[in-house]
C-alpha cells in the first residue's frame, strides 16, 4: 500500500512537472523519433504520400560531395574554434582576475558581444568586412585590411571564426572567472613558498583546480560550434561556392530548399550522433583530469 503522503508527493510532481515533461516531449523527443523515421522515405515536406526506401537516403548522403565538404568544414570549425577561444578565455580570465584598474569595466566589455543575436552580428560584421575594411585598407595601406574576407575559402572561413570568437569569448571568460575566483589563495601561497613560478603555478596548481570548469566550457564551446547556423547564414550564407557552408546549413537547404525532407533527416541524424560521440568523448577525457579540492 502506497501511503498518503506519497500519493501527494507524486500528483504534486506530476502537477509541477507534467507541463514540462510534456513541452519536452512534443519539442524534443516527438520530432528527433519523427526525423529518425523520415530518415527511411523519400518524403519531400509537402506532399501527404511518401515510400519507405530503406536505406537509400544515407547511401545517397554519403556519396554527395558536398556533405562531405560541409562536414569538412564543420569539423575543422570545430577544431579551431573550440581550441581558440577556449585559450584566449582562460587567457583573459586569467588576466582579469588579477588586481587592476578598471577590471569590472574590462570583463563587461568583454561580455557585452554575447548579448548581440548571430543575425545581427552577421550582417554588422558584413557590412565592416566589405565596406569598413577596404577603406581602412585605403588609408593606411595595411594589406590585412585589403584581403577579400569573404570572397575566398580561407578568409570566408577565419573571418567566421573572427566574429564566433568576437561573440562569445566573453561568454568563455566569465565561467572561467568563477572557476578561478573559487580556488583558494592558500594553494598560491603554498606554492609560492616551495618556490614556485607564476608558470608551475598556472600548470600545476590551477589549470588542475579549474578542470571543472575547463569540461563545461569545452561542452559548451564544442556544442555552439556544431551548431552554428544564424551567422554562417547572414556572414557569408555558405559562400563562396558553398565552401563556408557549415552541415547545419546543408541539413536545411537539402530539407527545404531542395524539398528532400527524407535525405535531410537522414543527415540531420548523421548530425546528432557526431554531436553525442564527440562531446561524450570529450566530457569523459576532461573529467577523468578533474581533482577535489
Amino acid at each position: 500500500m502506497i501511503s498518503k503522503s506519497k500519493k501527494k508527493n507524486v500528483w504534486n510532481a506530476l502537477i509541477f512537472l507534467g507541463p514540462m515533461i510534456l513541452l519536452f516531449v512534443i519539442i524534443k523527443i516527438l520530432p528527433l523519433i519523427l526525423g529518425a523515421m523520415y530518415s527511411f522515405t523519400n518524403w519531400n515536406g509537402i506532399s501527404s504520400d511518401y515510400d519507405f526506401i530503406g536505406i537509400q537516403n544515407y547511401i545517397t548522403m554519403f556519396q554527395d560531395s558536398q556533405t562531405w565538404t560541409s562536414i569538412k568544414f564543420t569539423l575543422l570549425y570545430v577544431i579551431v574554434r573550440v581550441v581558440l577561444i577556449n585559450v584566449l578565455g582562460f587567457f583573459l580570465a586569467y588576466c582579469l582576475c588579477k588586481k587592476l584598474k578598471g577590471v569590472n569595466f574590462l570583463r563587461a566589455s568583454f561580455y557585452i558581444p554575447n548579448v548581440i543575436g548571430g543575425l545581427i552580428l552577421g550582417f554588422i560584421w558584413k557590412f565592416i568586412f566589405l565596406q569598413t575594411f577596404p577603406q581602412i585598407a585605403e588609408a593606411t595601406g595595411i594589406k590585412f585590411f585589403a584581403l577579400s574576407w569573404l570572397g575566398t575559402e580561407a578568409t570566408a572561413f577565419w573571418g567566421t571564426i573572427i566574429v564566433d570568437i568576437w561573440q562569445n569569448l566573453g561568454y568563455m571568460m566569465v565561467i572561467y572567472i568563477a572557476g578561478l575566483m573559487a580556488v583558494s589563495r592558500d594553494y598560491m601561497e603554498a606554492a609560492s613558498i616551495d618556490g614556485a613560478n607564476s608558470f608551475q603555478t598556472l600548470r600545476h596548481i590551477l589549470i588542475p583546480l579549474v578542470m571543472p570548469a575547463i569540461t563545461q566550457c569545452l561542452f559548451m564551446s564544442t556544442l555552439n560550434a556544431f551548431k552554428i547556423y544564424d551567422l554562417n547564414v547572414s556572414l557569408t550564407g555558405g559562400g563562396p561556392y558553398r565552401t563556408s557552408e557549415a552541415f547545419t546549413m546543408n541539413i536545411y537547404n537539402t530539407a527545404f530548399t531542395s524539398r528532400q525532407m527524407g535525405l535531410g533527416a537522414a543527415k540531420s541524424i548523421l548530425f546528432i550522433l557526431m554531436i553525442v560521440v564527440i562531446t561524450e568523448v570529450q566530457v569523459n577525457l576532461t573529467r577523468r583530469k578533474e581533482v577535489q579540492m
